[in-house]
């Protein structure tokens, strides 16, 4: 079984995500959205004509998402099937968290390497309104 097939995003905190949000559209021509992050499209090679995106995306500095870890960062891994990937990681030992979450964009669960940082396993909705087209 493939566990990881891409990185679904990279979140962070950051002082002022608006402020740094303007200064990576201006110098980096980065397309943030509305919502603060920037969204960007790829297809993937091991499933050719499906599309996969990677997300950029600041949180405020006060954000409790990224808790229990303390680092300032998080990383979103895309998996294809996130009850098969956490029953492995639970079965080798690894940290993985009672913490799960569905909504449109997916399923999401999470687990903490052996340094704490906060890894977000995603596996999207066939349907994702987030998906490029």
């Amino acid at each position: 079984m493939k566990r990881v097939t891409g990185i679904g995003g990279i979140f962070f905190k950051a002082r002022d995500p608006a402020a740094l949000g303007r200064w990576y559209r201006e110098h980096l021509g980065f397309e943030v959205e509305p919502w603060g992050g920037v969204v960007f499209p790829w297809d993937r090679k091991d499933k050719p004509g499906e599309a996969g995106y990677t997300v950029w995306s600041p949180f405020e500095e006060s954000t409790k998402y990224l808790d229990p870890s303390t680092k300032p960062f998080m990383l979103n891994l895309r998996v294809d099937d996130l009850d098969a990937v956490l029953a492995a990681l639970r079965a080798e030992g690894a940290n993985v968290l009672d913490r799960r979450e569905d909504g449109e964009n997916g399923r999401f669960g999470y687990v903490l390497d052996p340094e704490g940082t906060l890894l977000e396993l995603w596996q999207p909705a066939p349907d994702d309104p987030a998906r490029p087209k």
